[in-house]
């Protein structure tokens, strides 16, 4: 027997209690005929690390296994919950190209580079799962430096601003998202910076990008 809070991102919403006590009322009629769900479960994520009495013997434990809070406006950011960010992002530099001050980047040219600099082209996309509308709150980590994202993204590709005195070349891995411990970019940056979830960030990411699932 199972059911799904609709609120428990909200954990002060008095909706959540109302939901809690209709399953025990069902679930104590089913017991009252003879019927002993073998398993029981109500609590997400969010209800499991917020709310005791709705664990029972099965917990979903869904955007909590990625490591990330359910909701960061509510319940606070990762560390908070003492979860640690497991998934990391990564793909290369395809390209480090120098530009003068001035450059258009991008479609549109909708990125006016301000000084001469250095970018680079990153071999991933929106066909791949990054968020087209994503802003230059985000980026990549590469040679040790952030470099924020410049313009828009492309079906197969982004561009970054490395820096004039970057050390980057092409061919180099860079780190789009991961814990944030080096320094590096985290999921819920992303999020925000595409105005949206970390939900959404981490369920998007296309097919053709290969899982390596560490083990020990």
């Amino acid at each position: 027997m199972w059911s799904h809070f609709a609120r428990a991102d909200e954990p002060d919403q008095e909706f959540n209690q109302k939901q809690l006590d209709t399953f025990h009322k069902r679930l104590a009629i089913l017991i009252a005929q003879g019927i002993n769900p073998q398993f029981v479960h109500i609590a997400n994520s969010a209800a499991a690390l917020t709310n005791n009495d709705a664990i029972k013997n099965i917990v979903r434990w869904g955007i909590g296994l990625y490591g990330l809070s359910p909701d960061v406006n509510t319940l606070g950011r990762s560390a908070k919950l003492n979860l640690k960010p497991a998934m990391k992002l990564k793909a290369k530099l395809h390209l480090v190209k120098d530009v003068e001050s001035g450059a258009q980047v991008g479609y549109g040219g909708t990125a006016t580079v301000a000084k001469d600099t250095k970018i680079g082209i990153i071999t991933m996309g929106y066909a791949d799962g990054i968020p087209r509308n994503t802003n230059n709150l985000a980026g990549v980590f590469v040679a040790g430096k952030r470099a924020p994202l410049l313009g828009r993204v492309s079906m197969d590709q982004f561009v970054v601003d490395l820096g004039a005195s970057s050390t980057a070349k092409t061919g180099d891995e860079v780190v789009i998202f991961g814990d944030g411990s080096l320094g590096e970019y985290t999921v819920d940056e992303w999020a925000s910076a595409a105005g949206t979830i970390n939900y959404e960030i981490v369920t998007r990411i296309g097919q053709r990008v290969p899982r390596i699932y560490p083990r020990g």
